[in-house]
């Protein structure tokens, strides 16, 4: 991987067997990458950089205005997510198996004696990632008779600088396990984002205006997700 210097902003660039030109900025740290053809010129790159740098720069303050989430310690009375909701945790010790139970304002950790915290954060990850199997599949029935198209499989997993994936050719997508915590709108926006991967491939004019007719408000889930670290 090369990379182009740009007035004080370093490209990582990716040469690909593609047709267009790819920009992204990534989270955490505003980090620039380009995906370009494989004979596209230094020259030329650079020359797309630079139109580009406007938005590249606003790309990038906004993800230093994203909220993180401190690192979590899993202790009696530490706020938790779930569906945009905070709840108190309530960490109780038994010799039984591990499982978490919601009720009005807590959420309930039920664990063994002695359990640490990466054990701890490792069964509450999978009560997220249940929850989400267990939501996804109606969102997806539902906007597959919508949208006309048809996903053979989904998956989730952690994702550093993504909410989700579609990869067109097995017609899979893929969701971050954070959504769990945000909102439900905000997780049917990702499903129906990624769905429309499957009638067009980038993000131009067409995409929106597909998402525009699928989910008008679109662009009100992206700008709250966006305010978000995807980790």
């Amino acid at each position: 991987m090369k990379q182009l210097q740009v007035e004080d902003i370093t490209v990582d660039v990716v040469r690909k067997n593609i047709k267009n030109v790819y920009l992204r900025v990534y989270p955490p740290a505003g980090g620039v990458r380009v995906s370009v053809p494989s004979r596209m010129s230094l020259d030329a790159i650079r020359m797309f950089v630079v139109s580009k740098l406007d938005w590249i720069r606003r790309q990038q303050v906004k993800l230093k205005g994203r909220k993180k989430e401190q690192p979590r310690e899993f202790v009696n009375r530490e706020s938790h997510y779930f569906n945009g909701r905070p709840y108190l945790l309530k960490v109780i010790e038994r010799n039984a198996a591990a499982r978490v139970v919601l009720n009005d304002s807590e959420m309930e950790l039920y664990v063994r004696p002695d359990t640490d915290t990466l054990q701890k954060k490792a069964v509450l990850d999978e009560w997220y990632r249940q929850r989400l199997k267990e939501t996804v599949p109606p969102l997806i029935g539902k906007w597959e008779k919508k949208m006309g198209v048809r996903v053979r499989e989904f998956g989730i997993k952690r994702m550093k600088t993504r909410w989700g994936t579609c990869n067109r050719q097995a017609k899979r997508i893929w969701l971050n396990l954070e959504l769990a915590k945000r909102r439900p709108e905000c997780l049917e926006y990702v499903v129906v984002h990624e769905m429309a991967h499957l009638l067009e491939r980038n993000h131009g004019d067409r995409f929106k205006a597909l998402m525009t007719g699928f989910m008008p408000e679109w662009r009100l889930y992206k700008d709250e997700l966006t305010r978000f670290s995807p980790v």
